[in-house]
C-alpha cells in the first residue's frame, strides 16, 4: 500500500481518536460531578509519591487506556503513566511485562500455559478493564451494508472467496449490487489479542470450515496485507478497495470504516455496538483469576465477536512507590474511568466484576 495514504489513514484516525478522548475526559468529570462525586480534577484520593509506570501491549484497549491517562493524570497528577501509540500488540505487552522492561501490561489474550514460567516478576494478575466488539470491516464501492456468518467469514478470511459476488456473500444479501470486485485480506501483522479472539471467534462458531487455527499469529493466504496494530489493519482498509478486515469498534468508528452485521448464536443478524457488546457479557462468568470469555455469547442481543481484554500487573514490586502507582492506576480504570467507556466505544464492566476485581487488587503490595 503506498505509505502516503496509510500515513495519511492513521494520522486523520488520531485526530478523530484525541478530539473524542478530550470530550470523553469532559465528560467523565460531568458524571462524576452529577452523581455527587469530586470530579476527577478535584479528586479527594490521597496524592501518591511521584513515580513513573511504564505499559506496553494491546492495541484494542488502546482508545480507553489513553482517555483514562488523561483523567488520571489530574486524580494523581504526581505519577506518569506512558502507553505508546500504537502500544505494539499483545504479544509485545505479555512479552515485555514478563521481561519486566514494563512495569504493566496490556492483553487481550492470557498467556500460553507453556510461557507462565518465564514471567519474571512473580505472581501477576488479570485484570479486566473493558470490553468491546471486533468489527468485521470492508471497502467495496457501492457496497454500504453486509450481512456476513461465521462461515462467510471464515471463507473470506482463508481466500475461499476472492471476489465480492460469491454466491456464498450474495445469498446472506438479497437485493444487495455486488460488484466483482478482488478481496483483499487485512490483517495484522504483529502478534496480537485481536487477532487471538478472532480466530478464536471462527474456530468456536465455523467450526471445521475454518481451516488457519487460532492463536496471536497465523499464517494468512499469500497476497493478504498486513498492518502493525489495530490502526495499521484500518489503514489499510480505508485505502484499498476490496479489502475486509478485523478491527476493534473503537478504531473502525474513528476512521470512518464500515463494518457488517454478524449472526449470533441464535442466528440474528447483529452489528457491533457497545449495547450489543455489554449484552455479550450477560451470563458470562468472570473466573477467580480474572479471566473470562464473551466470544460467541448465547445471548440473543449479544454481538458475537466481541472480545476481551486485561490489564497485567504483578502483586510485588520492589520499589514501593511503584507498587502504590499500578494499584490506583488498576482502580481507576475500574473505577472512575468506566464512565467514560461508552463515549469512546468501549463496554464498562458489570458492576459485580468491579467489586470482584477491586477485591483482587488487594493482593497488590501485600
Amino acid at each position: 500500500m503506498n505509505p502516503t495514504i496509510h500515513q495519511e489513514a492513521r494520522q486523520s484516525m488520531q485526530r478523530h481518536r484525541f478530539a473524542r478522548i478530550a470530550a470523553a475526559a469532559v465528560a467523565a468529570v460531568g458524571v462524576l460531578t452529577a452523581v455527587g462525586a469530586a470530579p476527577a480534577g478535584a479528586a479527594k484520593a490521597k496524592p501518591l509519591a511521584a513515580a513513573t509506570i511504564n505499559g506496553s501491549g494491546a492495541t484494542f484497549p488502546q482508545g480507553y487506556y489513553d482517555a483514562c491517562r488523561e483523567t488520571f493524570k489530574k486524580e494523581q497528577p504526581n505519577l506518569t503513566v506512558n502507553y505508546p501509540n500504537p502500544g505494539g500488540g499483545s504479544g509485545k505487552g505479555r512479552q515485555e511485562f514478563a521481561d519486566q522492561v514494563t512495569q504493566w501490561g496490556a492483553s487481550d489474550a492470557p498467556y500460553p500455559a507453556a510461557d507462565l514460567a518465564k514471567v519474571k516478576g512473580g505472581s501477576f494478575l488479570y485484570i479486566p478493564t473493558v470490553t468491546a466488539p471486533i468489527t468485521v470491516s470492508f471497502n467495496v464501492s457501492g457496497v454500504k451494508k453486509l450481512n456476513l456468518d461465521a462461515a462467510t467469514i471464515a471463507k473470506l478470511f482463508q481466500g475461499d472467496i476472492t471476489a465480492w459476488n460469491d454466491p456464498a456473500i450474495a445469498a446472506l444479501n438479497k437485493g444487495v449490487k455486488l460488484p466483482a470486485t478482488k478481496v483483499t485480506i487485512a490483517r495484522r501483522s504483529d502478534s496480537s489479542g485481536t487477532t487471538q479472539n478472532f480466530t478464536g471467534y471462527l474456530t468456536k462458531a465455523a467450526g471445521s470450515v475454518w481451516k488457519l487455527g487460532t492463536g496471536s499469529t497465523v499464517t494468512w493466504p499469500e497476497g493478504s496485507q498486513g498492518g502493525a496494530g489495530n490502526p495499521g489493519v484500518s489503514a489499510i482498509i480505508k485505502a484499498t478497495d476490496g479489502a475486509v478486515g478485523y478491527v476493534d469498534f473503537s478504531d473502525a468508528v474513528a476512521t470512518g470504516l464500515t463494518y457488517a452485521s454478524v449472526s449470533n448464536s441464535t442466528g440474528k443478524y447483529i452489528a457491533p455496538t457497545v449495547a450489543a457488546a455489554t449484552a455479550a457479557l450477560e451470563g458470562v462468568t468472570l473466573s477467580a483469576d480474572g479471566l473470562y470469555d464473551p466470544l460467541n455469547s448465547p445471548n440473543a442481543k449479544a454481538y458475537p465477536i466481541t472480545a476481551p481484554t486485561w490489564l497485567l500487573v504483578y502483586t510485588k514490586y520492589a520499589d514501593a512507590n511503584v507498587s502504590a502507582a499500578v494499584k490506583a492506576w488498576a482502580e481507576h480504570l475500574i473505577g472512575d474511568c468506566q464512565a467514560t467507556a461508552a463515549s469512546i466505544d468501549y463496554a464498562k464492566l458489570p458492576k459485580a466484576w468491579v467489586t470482584q476485581t477491586k477485591a483482587r487488587l488487594a493482593q497488590i503490595g501485600s
